[in-house]
């Protein structure tokens, strides 16, 4: 039994690196071409996202993060009044997230509603700036830089320069 037990925690402190310097260049990109940025919001389920929150709190720092919790789709209309609230300065997408990762419909009604209020939305991953977000650039860019013109026009936001437009 005990060698079972260590078997199922070496994949995970193995997962653990693949978490590590994602949010890095997406926060570095974000001060960069949006100074104005201070407050990040997160709408996840914080239970099943806790290593992406662990490592996009690491690579906040100068940041101040606001997670909003999520369990189901059910609960994107209260995360939006939540957010409406706090006024945060830019949402950034968790890629693997069950609830509002990149790809499902709440992302898309995350990002919509966001815009919609002048505040833009980040993603680590090409499909999240495909579906919406201002800003793209991590592992699923292939480390390119990535942006969406037309919703950062609507937020309100700049386009990075030397970002590739999707």
């Amino acid at each position: 039994m005990v060698r079972s037990r260590s078997l199922l925690v070496v994949p995970f402190l193995a997962a653990l690196p693949l978490f590590a310097g994602d949010y890095d260049a997406l926060l570095g990109a974000m001060k960069k071409a949006w100074p104005q940025v201070e407050t990040v919001a997160v709408v996840c389920d914080s239970n099943s996202s806790k290593g992406a929150l662990s490592s996009l709190t690491s690579a906040a720092g100068g940041f101040k993060v606001l997670v909003i919790d999520v369990k189901g789709p059910q609960d994107m209309g209260k995360a939006i009044g939540a957010l409406s609230g706090r006024k945060p300065d830019a949402v950034i997408l968790l890629a693997g997230d069950k609830v509002a990762g990149d790809g499902s419909s709440a992302a898309s009604f995350l990002i919509q509603r966001m815009a919609a209020l002048k505040v833009p939305t980040a993603a680590t991953t090409e499909a999240g700036v495909k579906q919406g977000a201002a800003l793209g650039i991590g592992p699923g860019t292939g480390g390119k830089l990535l942006a969406n013109a037309k919703v950062a026009g609507v937020a309100g936001v700049a386009v990075p320069a030397g970002a590739t437009a999707l």
